[in-house]
């Protein structure tokens, strides 16, 4: 597995990590314990060196997985974990007020078993609280050692340059795939200025874009993407013109869609990481065989050219949850 550093900040990680989120919740009910620590473990020995969860996957539940999972490898890889969203009367509540920051941290310190978080993010901007004070916050506990690097997530251009003035910030984490490229309008350029990384998540766009799902396929009751506008039948089907897309350029490079997809955010910029979820063992292979496939610029002209042509159909989140991204 090739490295890539996250800006200028000198992490350097596996030019893919794995998200971890969907072992636990959302796409679901949790896998099975014991098989989600084997993958995590194999994942490492092909490679892999970031690892992403949140204090709220579960909740907490996902940070122990990692941390079972990753206690035989302290200081051979990097866990990206988030702060800022809890839960109250069975409802998330964002709160990133230092004093639950610094909650926050204690407990994801002792679930992950590890004396240091090598990249905290907060997981929404809290509307209630001065990005100064979250980043002045997480200042502190890198200086106590507590943290490595400072992160946010969904996070607008504009917050990110006021936390990014108090605490540098080594990775912004969003959304970003063929089919959600709002973040290529102001976020790249921005993170490129000031030399952050960027960690896309949902880089498949929560599976379709394997060419797996079509307007038939049934997912289980508690699937968020029963809720998600993009994944109503009418919307997967008037987007598979997505999927040929892929499905094209593929069989030119013996590939699959999902690593076109992949390999097309590799090559966008150096210092993108995405960080595809999955459960299964053969999906992990298949997406770190990204990894190697070389789109020329021709290539990624093509791709370009047609993807601009495609109408995006549905929203990417209901409305409620779109609220509480920054972008």
């Amino acid at each position: 597995m090739t490295k890539r550093k996250l800006g200028r900040s000198g992490l350097e990680v596996s030019a893919q990590g794995l998200g971890c989120m969907g072992m636990s919740m959302a796409y679901g009910p949790p896998a099975d314990r014991q098989d989600m620590i084997a993958l995590i473990r194999q994942a490492v020995e092909w490679g892999v060196t970031l690892f992403d969860t949140a204090e709220i996957y579960g909740p907490h539940v996902n940070e122990e997985l990692l941390g079972e999972a990753l206690a035989p490898f302290k200081g051979e890889v990097a866990i990206a974990t988030k702060f800022g969203i809890r839960m109250e009367g069975g409802q998330q509540v964002q709160d990133s007020r230092p004093e639950q920051i610094r909650r926050s941290v204690e407990g994801s310190l002792k679930r992950l078993r590890v004396d240091t978080i090598d990249l905290y993010y907060q997981h929404r901007v809290d509307p209630d609280v001065p990005i100064e004070d979250v980043a002045g916050a997480v200042k502190h506990l890198i200086q106590e050692g507590k943290v490595k690097y400072f992160g946010m997530s969904e996070a607008g251009v504009k917050t990110i340059r006021r936390a990014h003035a108090v605490q540098p910030l080594t990775a912004v984490q969003s959304e970003y795939s063929l089919w959600w490229r709002r973040p290529e309008d102001e976020l790249l350029p921005t993170l490129e200025e000031l030399g952050i990384g960027f960690v896309p998540f949902s880089p498949l766009g929560k599976g379709y874009l394997t060419g797996k799902i079509d307007e038939n396929t049934q997912f289980e009751s508690s699937d968020f993407r029963n809720i998600v506008p993009r994944f109503s039948a009418e919307a997967r089907k008037a987007n598979r013109s997505f999927v040929d897309l892929l499905t094209g350029i593929a069989v030119a490079k013996d590939a699959t869609p999902a690593q076109i997809a992949l390999a097309w955010l590799l090559a966008r910029k150096p210092w993108i990481v995405p960080i595809p979820g999955t459960t299964k063992l053969g999906r992990l292979e298949e997406n770190l065989g990204a990894t190697w496939v070389e789109l020329r610029p021709d290539d990624l002209a093509r791709i370009d050219a047609a993807a601009a042509n495609l109408p995006v159909h549905g929203a990417r989140y209901p409305e409620a949850l779109e609220k509480r991204t920054g972008l």
